[in-house]
């Protein structure tokens, strides 16, 4: 069972990271749009709503690698505190009530949504019109992987709860632990101290 939950968290973390390049084209377009209308005095009509598909592409992929990183902000200042069995109890109330009603009607919604789009063919309104079914279907195919990192979730709850630990997950990229990084090349705070004040002294000379 666990690999199957790993297998799920490097889904979501590869459709994470594959959105992700979007991030290098929104960057390149913007930066090409200012560059072609305030030095080429030729602006783009259609660049503002290519920006806005991006952003949502980003927005939406998101969510199933955030939730495989346990990364999404809790509102709760006292969980951190609670007994893992007791935080799995509450996380599983929450995903069935809530989680699970929302993600499936945004998944359902969406698809016909992103369908109906497909049959008008419609397109932005502006004199350079760019086709918006495509990115309409961005809604369905990220509430699915939301939806499946989800389930993933609710079994780690369950487990939790009969195990009284959490079980592992998928390691990604992390915050830098300053600490983690001193003991690692064995530096103390009184050599960082003698650093700076040897620094200190060879600018004052």
């Amino acid at each position: 069972m666990q690999s199957l939950l790993l297998a799920v968290d490097r889904l979501s973390t590869w459709f994470g990271k594959l959105c992700a390049w979007a991030v290098v084209a929104l960057t390149l377009l913007i930066s090409w749009e200012v560059f072609s209308r305030y030095v080429l005095n030729n602006p783009h009509a259609w660049v503002l709503d290519a920006q806005i598909m991006l952003y949502g592409l980003l927005f939406m992929a998101a969510g199933a690698y955030t939730l495989s990183k346990n990364g999404h902000v809790r509102g709760d200042v006292l969980y951190g505190f609670f007994q893992p069995r007791t935080q799995a109890t509450i996380d599983l109330t929450l995903y069935v009530l809530f989680f699970l009603p929302g993600i499936v009607a945004l998944t359902w919604a969406g698809w016909t949504f992103a369908n109906e789009s497909l049959a008008i063919r419609e397109q932005t309104f502006n004199a350079d019109p760019l086709p918006v079914y495509p990115f309409k279907f961005v809604v369905p195919i990220a509430g699915a992987f939301l939806l499946l990192q989800g389930f993933v979730e609710i079994i780690r709850c369950v487990m939790c709860i009969q195990s009284g630990a959490w079980p592992a997950r998928e390691g990604d990229v992390e915050e830098v632990d300053v600490d983690k990084l001193k003991d690692m090349v064995h530096v103390t705070d009184k050599d960082i101290e003698n650093l700076d004040r040897y620094v200190t002294q060879k600018g004052g000379q």
